[in-house]
C-alpha cells in the first residue's frame, strides 16, 4: 500500500473512533418528571421547559410576520415561475398530457408583500367580512395563499385550511361545519364549489385567483349562485384605495382550522392557536442549523398540510426566499415539465426544502430505475460508489471518507444532486417515518443531512426530531392490548403521547372525539395520545415502530402490522404502492398492489409475455407470479414472518392519488376508502 494512504488513515480510523465513542455517550433525551397517568417520560436533554418562541416580545404567528417584512424590507421572499405556454401532448397509446414551458422565477420582495397583505386584510373587511367569520383557503400551493393567510392573521381572521383534492363530501361537511362564509380559491377549486353550491349553508364571498382560462367558471358561478365574485387583486386593490387598522390577535385566539386529510372517515378539523404553532416554530429553530436570509426554500406541498404551512412560516421568520413549484413540475422530467425546460428545482436552486417519505421514495426508486436502465459501466460505478459510501455512514472506517468521498461525489453522486438544483443543504423529512433505506440513500446521493420529523397535525407537527434535538416532551405509556410495555427491556415501548404548548385545542365542535385523544395533566401540561407505537433507544431517541390501528390479529393470534409490512414490501421494483389487507377470520393477509407500468411492462418484453395494455398484462398469471416473487424475496430480506407476507395478490393498473380520493394529499393510504373500493377483489382473494 502507498506510504501516503497508510498514514492518511491511521489518523482518520482514529478520530472516526474516537467520534463514535462520544456519539454512543451523549444522551440526547434524558427521562423527566411529569403529571399525567403513569408511563415513561422523556424530553430533550438542552431544555428542562418546553420552548414557546423563540422571538422576544413575539407571541402570534401576526407579530412575528410584520416583524421580519420590517427587518428584511428589500430581500425577496416570494417567487412564482412565469408561464409561457401550455402544450397537449400525445403518448404512442392514444393519451393526452399536458405539458407547461415555465420560465424563470419573478420575486416579490418582503415590503411588497407585507403591503399586499395590509390591502388584501382590509379588502377582506370592506368586502364586509365580519371578523367574527371564517376564511377558508381552498387552492393549490402559491403565493395568494400565503399572502391571504397573513392576511387573515393581521385581522384575527381564523382561517380554514382545506386540500385542494378534496372530494365534494369531505369538502362540503368542512364548509359547513366551520360556517365559512368567505373562500379563497383557484380554477379547478372553484368550479368544485360550483358543483356543490347548492348544499354549501353559509358561504357569501369567493375570491378566485385569476388563471388562465378561469373566466368560464367564473361566469358560471355569476350565473348560477348568490355569491359575491371578486378577483383575488381587485380585493387587493380596494383594501389599497381604503384602508383598515390591524386588528392583532392575542396568542390563545384560534389561528386556523386544519382539516385533515381524512384518512379514516369525514376529516376533523383540528384547532391550533398562534401559541401552538409558535412554539412548534420556535423549536425547529432550535434544529436546524443556521437558518438565514441565504437560504432559499422549496415550496410545494399542501399548505393545507402543517408541515409545510409551519416550514413557510419559519422561512419568512428568518428573512429567507420561498419559491413556489409543485409535485407535477418539481424536476426536469416530472409529469408536467415540457421537454427542454427546467423543472422547479432545476430553476430555484434551493437550499431547504421539505418532502413527505413517499416523495423521497419516488427520488430514490427513480435514481434506482435510471442507473438500472442506463446498465453497463455507469451502473457498476453507482453501485460501487454507493456501497463504499454506505458503509461509512453505517459506522466503517473502511468505508469510503475524505478523499475517496469526494471523488465518488464529483464522479457519481453530483449528478444526482442536480436533480434537486445541486445546493441543497437540508431536507426535512415529515408526515409518516421514513424507512432507513431511503433516507440512507437520499443522504448518500444528495451529500446532504435529512433530519426526519415526527408529529401530527394535532401537535402542530410537533414531537420529536432525528439528528438535532426537539424541544418537546415525549413519553410513552402501555398499551398492553397489543403487547407493549413501558417495562419492556431492554427498550421501554408503548403508545406515544406528545405534550407541550404545541399541542392544539382539539377538534372542532368534536368535544367527544377531542375528549378521547386529549388530556390535561394535573398540572396544566396538556397531552395528545397518537395512537402511535414506539420505543425509546438507551440515549432517549424516539423509534416509531408500529400503529394501534394498523394491527390486525390473524385467526390463530398472530399480529400483523400492516404498515410495517408495506414498508417491508414497497421497495419491490414492481411497486408503485401497496396497502395490506388482513381478514382476522383467516390466517394469512393479502395485498392489492399498484403495479409500476414501466417494469412491469419491461419484464414482460423481456419474457415474451403478450398483452394489450396495462390493464391486461396486470390480468396476466405470470405477471401476478412474478410480482408476487419479488415481494416475497423483499419480505425475507426485511426478516418478515411467514403469516405477514401476502399468499395473494391482485394487480392494480390504475394508480392511486390524492384525486382519485384513494390516498391524502400527504400520499398516505385511506384504507377504508380502498377497501370498499376493492371489496370484491379482496373478497375474491379470500374466496
Amino acid at each position: 500500500m502507498n506510504p501516503y494512504f497508510v498514514g492518511l488513515l491511521v489518523p482518520i480510523a482514529v478520530s472516526l473512533l474516537l467520534q463514535k465513542r462520544r456519539k454512543a455517550l451523549k444522551m440526547r433525551g434524558v427521562p423527566v418528571d411529569v403529571g399525567g397517568e403513569p408511563g415513561y417520560a422523556i424530553r430533550n436533554h438542552r431544555f428542562k421547559q418546553p420552548v414557546e418562541t423563540h422571538w422576544d416580545g413575539v407571541t402570534t404567528l401576526a407579530e412575528l410576520f410584520e416583524q421580519s417584512c420590517k427587518e428584511y424590507v428589500h430581500m425577496p421572499l416570494l417567487g412564482t415561475r412565469k408561464l409561457i405556454s401550455r402544450e397537449i401532448e400525445s403518448s404512442p397509446d392514444g393519451r393526452s398530457f399536458e405539458k407547461l414551458h415555465l420560465g424563470e422565477y419573478d420575486w416579490k420582495c418582503y415590503a411588497e408583500v407585507f403591503k399586499s397583505v395590509c390591502n388584501f386584510a382590509s379588502g377582506l373587511i370592506r368586502l364586509r367580512h365580519q371578523k367574527s367569520e371564517r376564511v377558508a383557503i381552498f387552492a393549490e400551493t402559491r403565493a395568494e395563499w400565503q399572502i391571504a393567510l397573513q392576511a387573515c392573521f393581521r385581522q384575527n381572521i381564523t382561517v380554514v385550511t382545506i386540500y385542494a383534492s378534496l372530494g365534494e363530501e369531505a369538502l362540503c361537511h368542512s364548509l359547513n361545519e366551520t360556517e365559512v362564509t368567505t373562500v379563497v380559491c383557484g380554477q379547478k377549486e372553484l368550479k368544485k364549489m360550483i358543483d356543490i353550491s347548492a348544499q354549501l349553508d353559509t358561504v357569501k364571498r369567493v375570491i378566485y385567483i385569476n388563471e388562465e382560462g378561469i373566466s368560464a367558471e367564473v361566469s358560471l358561478a355569476q350565473n348560477s349562485t348568490s355569491w359575491v365574485i371578486e378577483p383575488f387583486e381587485d380585493v387587493v386593490r380596494l383594501g389599497n384605495e381604503a384602508p383598515v387598522d390591524a386588528n392583532m390577535p392575542l396568542p390563545s385566539d384560534i389561528a386556523v382550522i386544519m382539516y385533515t386529510s381524512g384518512s379514516t372517515g369525514l376529516p376533523k378539523g383540528v384547532m391550533m392557536t398562534h401559541r401552538n404553532v409558535l412554539a412548534t416554530l420556535s423549536a425547529v429553530m432550535t434544529i436546524v442549523p443556521k437558518l438565514g436570509r441565504k437560504d432559499i426554500y422549496l415550496a410545494y406541498l399542501p399548505l393545507a398540510h402543517i408541515l409545510e404551512l409551519a416550514a413557510e412560516a419559519l422561512i419568512a421568520a428568518v428573512g429567507a426566499s420561498i419559491g413556489y413549484g409543485s409535485p407535477l413540475t418539481l424536476t426536469d422530467t416530472s409529469n408536467k415539465i415540457k421537454k427542454g425546460t427546467l423543472g422547479d428545482a432545476s430553476a430555484l436552486k434551493p437550499t431547504l426544502m421539505t418532502a413527505v417519505p413517499a416523495i423521497l421514495d419516488r427520488v430514490r426508486d427513480g435514481v434506482r430505475k435510471k442507473v438500472d436502465t442506463k446498465g453497463g459501466v455507469a451502473k457498476q460505478l453507482f453501485d460501487v460508489a454507493y456501497s463504499r459510501r454506505l458503509a461509512a455512514v453505517n459506522g466503517s472506517w473502511l468505508g469510503a471518507w475524505g478523499l475517496e468521498k469526494l471523488l465518488w461525489d464529483m464522479l457519481v453522486f453530483k449528478k444526482v444532486c442536480a436533480v434537486l438544483g445541486g445546493k441543497i443543504r437540508f431536507v426535512l423529512s415529515g408526515g409518516a417515518p421514513l424507512s432507513g433505506d431511503t433516507q440512507r440513500f437520499i443522504n448518500i446521493c444528495l451529500g446532504v443531512p435529512i433530519g426526519q420529523g415526527y408529529g401530527l397535525t394535532e401537535t402542530c407537527a410537533g414531537g420529536t426530531f432525528s439528528e438535532y434535538d426537539d424541544p418537546s416532551v415525549g413519553r410513552l405509556i402501555d398499551w398492553s392490548e397489543g403487547g407493549y410495555l413501558t417495562s419492556d427491556s431492554p427498550m421501554p415501548r408503548g403508545e406515544i403521547v406528545i405534550g407541550g404548548p404545541n399541542v392544539t385545542k382539539g377538534y372542532f365542535k368534536s368535544e367527544a372525539k377531542t375528549s378521547e385523544v386529549y388530556k390535561d395533566d394535573e398540572r396544566g401540561m396538556r397531552w395528545f395520545y397518537s395512537g402511535d407505537i414506539g420505543r425509546f433507544h438507551p440515549d432517549g431517541c424516539l423509534e416509531i415502530i408500529d400503529r394501534k390501528k394498523d394491527i390486525v390479529k390473524l385467526q390463530h393470534g398472530e399480529y400483523v402490522s400492516l404498515g410495517k409490512v408495506e414498508a417491508a414490501l414497497i421497495v419491490s421494483p414492481y411497486v408503485e404502492n401497496i396497502m395490506i389487507h388482513a381478514d382476522p377470520f383467516h390466517s394469512y393477509c393479502v395485498a392489492l398492489v399498484v403495479a409500476a407500468h414501466s417494469e412491469l411492462e419491461n419484464w414482460a418484453l423481456q419474457q415474451g409475455v403478450a398483452y394489450t395494455d396495462i390493464a391486461d398484462l396486470c390480468q396476466k398469471p405470470e405477471a401476478v407470479k412474478e410480482v408476487l416473487a419479488s415481494l416475497s424475496k423483499a419480505a425475507k430480506q426485511a426478516r418478515l414472518e411467514k403469516f405477514e407476507i401476502p399468499a395473494k395478490i391482485k394487480l392494480i393498473p390504475e394508480p392511486w392519488t390524492p384525486e382519485s380520493g384513494l390516498v391524502t394529499a400527504a400520499l398516505k393510504l385511506k384504507r377504508e376508502v380502498i377497501r370498499k373500493t376493492y371489496e370484491d377483489d379482496l373478497a375474491q382473494l379470500y374466496a
